[in-house]
């Protein structure tokens, strides 16, 4: 299955921002729904965004108007942008894809996943 590397995590003041970043090993070009779930100190994963293969997104209510999920076909590469950023937003955030055409928060179970990438906002 496809690997996948994240990168852009790191520690924020409250009302800053961050750009996470997902290298996936292989195209994900029509053939990958791409995602970002995160998982809070004592919590479980939750879905943040996902993005499927028409581009169409789907956000978490709690993320909806701060956080940007994007996808670049050419560089393989999946972002997500977070703006105005809460200490409740503080978590180990993971990139994740599957092998499906149309996918939303609701439907996406990830068959793949990144190693996770630390965001800590104080």
């Amino acid at each position: 299955d496809v690997q996948l590397v994240e990168s852009g995590g790191g520690s924020v003041q409250a009302g800053g921002s961050l750009r996470l970043s997902c290298v996936a090993s292989e195209t994900t070009y029509k053939r990958y729904s791409m995602g970002w779930f995160r998982q809070a100190p004592g919590g479980e994963r939750e879905g943040v965004a996902t993005i499927d293969t028409t581009h169409s997104t789907d956000y978490a209510h709690s993320v909806q108007g701060r956080f940007i999920i994007s996808m670049d076909n050419d560089k393989n590469t999946l972002y997500l942008q977070m703006n105005d950023l809460k200490p409740e937003d503080t978590a180990i955030y993971y990139c994740a894809a599957e092998r499906r055409l149309w996918n939303n928060l609701g439907t996406m179970t990830p068959t793949a996943w990144g190693q996770g990438t630390q965001v800590t906002v104080s």
